[in-house]
C-alpha cells in the first residue's frame, strides 16, 4: 500500500485531497557513513580472519547474491573481489548518479524506476580488467563510477561481507552506488535519498530473480546497508523501513542494516569530542496536566551562528496535548504553538528562522508529533546562521494521560560553509545537553524496522560493544539492535589506491554490519 514517485510541490494538493491517498510523505535524508580510521596501510587480513563456522555448512557464501548499498564506489579491480582467473567477482554494479553507461534494462514491471544512472556488467568489468595492462591505465578508469574515492567506504564494506578475505567468499557481488548530485544535497530543494534507497533495494531484488533464470536455480539474496537515517519515530513505522520490511515478508531474502555511531555520551580522553556526535536522543515524562517539561538543545556552529539547519523531533501519545515553546538563546520565549497549531518560518531579529509543527494522530503510527526547524538565512553572498547557544524547549501539559515523550535531533555533518561577516560559517551538529540527552534508543530509524537486521559494533579486543556504537530499544520497546558482531580496527580492502596499498582498517557499524 505504498506508492513512491516524484512530483512537484504544486501538484501535493491534488494528491492530498485524493480520497485514496491516505497521506503523502515527503522521503527522508540519508546519514552518509563516518567510520573512524584506525589504521591506513595495515598488513593484509590472515585469510582465516573472517573464516569461521563449518563451510559444509554455509559454504562460504556459493549460489547466494550479496548486495552493498553504499556509497564511495566499488574498486571491481581490487586483488580481494578477483577469482582465480582474475577476473571480478562482481556481477553488477548500478551507479545511481553515473553517466558512463546506459541506465538499467532490468527484465522488470517496475523497470522504469531504475531509468537513471549507469549500469555495469560483468562482462564490461572483466574487459576492462583485461584491457588495464595493455593501455596502462587502471580498470576502474576505464569503466569509471560517478564516485571513485580512495578508501572507499564501499569497497572496504563489500570486502568484508564477501571479498576473497571476507566472509562470503564465493558469493556473487552487486553493488548500488548511491549518489545525489550536488545540487540535490540541499535539503531545501529535494527530499528523496530514501527514495532512491528504496530504489537500490528493489534493483537487487530484481536481480536476484533474473539471475535465477539466467542461472536456473534459487538465489538467496542478502543486501547490505551501512547507511542510516535519524528522522521519524524509530518504531519501525516510517515509509522507507515498510517499503523494506514489506519485501522481507518473502523467503530467501535478508536486509542487514548498520545501527549508528552515536553511542558515545562523554568523552572518553583527553581531547575527545566524539560524544557530540552522540547525544542525539532525548526522553522524559510531562508528569500532569499544567506542568511542563523542559529540554536543551544545544547549537554550536562556528560558536557564533550555525549555517545549517538545525531539526528536532518529538514523539509522544495520542492520548497527549501538549503544547511547546521555544526560547532562543539570550532571548525571551516565543508564544506557545498549541496541539494541531503551526508557526512557519518566523524570522527573529538577528536572522533566524524558526518553524513548529505540532501534529496530532501523525499517519505513519496514530502517535503525535512536534517537529522544530532552526534555519539560517540564506543570501547571495553570505549566509545568516542560526543563533548559537542553548535553544530551550518547553512542553506545556495541556492534557495529559500518559505524559512520556522521545526526541530525536536529525545530524548534519561539520563543515565550513562560506562567509559569514569577519568569522567563516560551519554547518555543525547540534546535540542536546548532558542533563537532556538520554543515552538509549539510538539506533538509526533506519536500523528499527521489524524483519530487516541491525547490528552493532563489537570491540573484540575488549571483549565490548565499541563506546560509539547506537543502542536500543526502539521508542516501542523492542529490542534492537539484533547481534553485535566485529566493527573496532576491521582490515578490509582499501579502494582506488593502487595495486601497493591494498588494505585500510576502519571501525564502525559499517564494519560491523557486512560481517
Amino acid at each position: 500500500n505504498l506508492l513512491r514517485t516524484r512530483v512537484p510541490v504544486s501538484r501535493l494538493p491534488k494528491y492530498a485531497a485524493d480520497r485514496n491517498v491516505a497521506f503523502v510523505e515527503i522521503g527522508e535524508p540519508l546519514t552518509f557513513p563516518r567510520p573512524v580510521l584506525a589504521d591506513a596501510a595495515p598488513a593484509a587480513p590472515a585469510v582465516s580472519d573472517r573464516r569461521f563456522g563449518s563451510a559444509a555448512l554455509h559454504q562460504e557464501g556459493e549460489g547466494v547474491l550479496i548486495g552493498i548499498i553504499d556509497v564511495g564506489g566499488f574498486d571491481f579491480a581490487h586483488p580481494d573481489f578477483l577469482d582465480a582467473s582474475g577476473q571480478t567477482r562482481w556481477e553488477r554494479i548500478w551507479d545511481q548518479g553515473g553517466n558512463a553507461r546506459p541506465a538499467p534494462q532490468l527484465k522488470s514491471p517496475t523497470r522504469q524506476q531504475f531509468a537513471y544512472g549507469a549500469e555495469f556488467h560483468r562482462d564490461h568489468l572483466n574487459a576492462a580488467i583485461k584491457a588495464a595492462p595493455r593501455v596502462g591505465a587502471a580498470a576502474t578508469d576505464l569503466e569509471p563510477q560517478s564516485q571513485m574515492e580512495v578508501g572507499s567506504h564501499g569497497t572496504h564494506v563489500a570486502s568484508i561481507a564477501a571479498g576473497n578475505r571476507g566472509v562470503c567468499r564465493k558469493a556473487m557481488i552487486a553493488g548500488v552506488l548511491l549518489s545525489l548530485p550536488t545540487g540535490d544535497q540541499d535539503r531545501r530543494v529535494s527530499f528523496y535519498d530514501s527514495t532512491q534507497l528504496a530504489d537500490a533495494v528493489d534493483y537487487l531484488v530484481e536481480l536476484s530473480k533474473e539471475l535465477e533464470v539466467k542461472l536456473g536455480h534459487t538465489v538467496p539474496l542478502s543486501i547490505n546497508i551501512s547507511l542510516g537515517t535519524n528522522g521519524h519515530a524509530h518504531d519501525g513505522s516510517s515509509p522507507i523501513v515498510r517499503w523494506i520490511d514489506a519485501l522481507l515478508t518473502k523467503s530467501g531474502r535478508c536486509v542487514v542494516v548498520a545501527a549508528g555511531n552515536a553511542g558515545q555520551q562523554r568523552a572518553v580522553s583527553r581531547g575527545d569530542v566524539g560524544w557530540v556526535m552522540g547525544r542525539i536522543h532525548t526522553s522524559g515524562q510531562v508528569p500532569a496536566s499544567d506542568l511542563d517539561a523542559d529540554i536543551e538543545w544545544v547549537v554550536v556552529g562556528n560558536g557564533i551562528r550555525d549555517a545549517s539547519e538545525n531539526e528536532l523531533n518529538l514523539w509522544f501519545s495520542p492520548q497527549d496535548r501538549f503544547a511547546v515553546s521555544v526560547r532562543p538563546p539570550r532571548m525571551d520565549w516565543l508564544e506557545p504553538v498549541e496541539p494541531r497549531g503551526y508557526v512557519e518560518n518566523r524570522q527573529l531579529p538577528d536572522g533566524t528562522f524558526v518553524s513548529v509543527y505540532n501534529e496530532l494522530y501523525h499517519p505513519a503510527n496514530g502517535a503525535n508529533c512536534v517537529s522544530i526547524f532552526l534555519s539560517p538565512q540564506f543570501r547571495k553572498d553570505s549566509v545568516v546562521g542560526v543563533r548559537a547557544g542553548t535553544w530551550m524547549v518547553r512542553l506545556h501539559g495541556r492534557h495529559v494521560r500518559d505524559g512520556r515523550y522521545h526526541g530525536w535531533i536529525e545530524r548534519d555533518d561539520p563543515q565550513p560553509m562560506g562567509p559569514a561577516g569577519d568569522a567563516p560559517a560551519w554547518a555543525f551538529p547540534s546535540f542536546f545537553s548532558e542533563r537532556s540527552f538520554m543515552d538509549n534508543t539510538t539506533a538509526s530509524s533506519l536500523a528499527c524496522g521489524q524483519y530487516l537486521i541491525s547490528v552493532a559494533n563489537l570491540d573484540v579486543a575488549n571483549n565490548r560493544i565499541n563506546v560509539t556504537s547506537s543502542q536500543g530499544p526502539t521508542r516501542d520497546g523492542r529490542c534492537k539492535p539484533d547481534i553485535a558482531a566485529p566493527g573496532t580496527n576491521v582490515v578490509a580492502a582499501k579502494g582506488f589506491a593502487g595495486r601497493d596499498d591494498l588494505w585500510v582498517a576502519m571501525s564502525g557499524t559499517s564494519m560491523a554490519s557486512p560481517f
